[in-house]
């Protein structure tokens, strides 16, 4: 035989041994759930929060697709390899097609919700209203049956969740919403790091950069200021919190236990808006803004303001939001809303490269 040949047999008897592998069942289990609350920035809190908890549980993680109008999946956003550095995964198609015949088959699939115990097993409905059923009609999941729970998603009910639920009997733990917290828990934050930008989204980005800076630094705001935002901030104050929403990533910052969100840094003013632009475009000295927004880019009152300065101000409002989210996180200064899931993506992004974040409502 041939050198040729036995190569070729080599690399052939390889790749059958990684692909096996690949799919070998884990004797542990597996833990799936549905990222249905809210849109990208709610869903990535809660991908960590579930990806904390798989290895807390040490069940591998069926990575979830992400939810838009349809089930995007996770590797088109964010490559699958670089979370294995931090814990057991595999694709939620990858595992329907390869390794659900064996290990979860049709008639053995089972759904869990949280529910008190006072209430009756029947409203455990998991493809109850959108997206719940569109996620799991979209991957070809049907339930036999349902269980509910009483259980947190801690160290301390580790050995409940293994008692109650062995993977010997539960093979798949299909859970009808993240197992997780919302606001998402600090100690969860640093997971970002795990989350790679896919080439696919930053080719978009790299696009995106050369085409209106010409690669030249640039900074990045996020400004809400829909007509629904500002009426979840009508009445922040009087809440005396400080957990609404996203807030704690950066009252959590803060010395001053008595720091509560405020109607200024819910809902900034255009004023506050353009004094904070202004004063780190002073710093910075960079004279490029990009402008991700859920309403008023504001350009025009950008430009006026800091006529002075010259600055260029771009705002893309791509189809996908998540391509301002990577606009963001790759800016070289940025500026976000302390109170928005979207601008803690782009915080978590950016803390894990060691790049500088502002909030509006902060005499920065």
């Amino acid at each position: 035989m041939n050198r040729c040949v036995v190569g070729i047999l080599i690399s052939l008897i390889f790749v059958l041994e990684v692909k096996t592998t690949e799919h070998d069942i884990d004797p542990n289990g597996y833990i799936l759930f549905c990222l249905c609350m809210g849109r990208f920035g709610n869903q990535a809190e809660h991908f960590l929060g579930g990806l904390a908890f798989s290895k807390l549980i040490n069940r591998t993680l069926i990575v979830p697709p992400w939810r838009t109008y349809k089930n995007i999946p996770y590797s088109e956003w964010f490559q699958i390899e670089s979370l294995r550095s931090y814990h057991r995964v595999i694709d939620a198609e990858d595992f329907m097609q390869n390794l659900a015949p064996r290990v979860w088959p049709k008639e053995s699939r089972i759904g869990f919700c949280w529910l008190p115990a006072d209430r009756p097993k029947s409203e455990c409905q998991m493809k109850d209203g959108n997206p719940f059923e569109s996620f799991w009609n979209e991957l070809n999941v049907s339930f036999v049956d349902t269980t509910t729970y009483q259980l947190h998603y801690d160290e301390y009910s580790v050995n409940q969740w293994q008692k109650l639920f062995p993977a010997d009997r539960y093979p798949v733990l299909a859970l009808k919403g993240a197992p997780a917290s919302y606001p998402m828990l600090a100690e969860h934050r640093q997971l970002q790091k795990y989350m790679t930008w896919s080439e696919q989204i930053m080719d978009e980005v790299r696009q995106h950069q050369k085409k209106l800076f010409n690669n030249e630094p640039y900074i990045g705001i996020h400004l809400r200021n829909d007509i629904d935002w500002e009426r979840s901030c009508t009445n922040v104050e009087s809440y005396k919190t400080r957990s609404y929403m996203a807030s704690p990533q950066c009252l959590d910052l803060l010395a001053s236990t008595n720091s509560y969100v405020t109607q200024k840094i819910c809902y900034p003013s255009d004023e506050e808006i353009l004094r904070l632009l202004k004063n780190i475009v002073l710093r910075t000295r960079i004279r490029n803004i990009y402008v991700a927004t859920d309403k008023r880019p504001m350009i025009k009152e950008i430009e006026e303001h800091l006529a002075a300065q010259r600055v260029y101000v771009a705002h893309l409002d791509p189809w996908l939001p998540v391509i301002d989210v990577a606009m963001l996180a790759h800016a070289d200064y940025f500026i976000g809303n302390c109170v928005s899931s979207f601008t803690s993506v782009i915080k978590r992004a950016r803390d894990a490269h060691d790049l500088p974040t502002a909030f509006w409502g902060f005499s920065n």
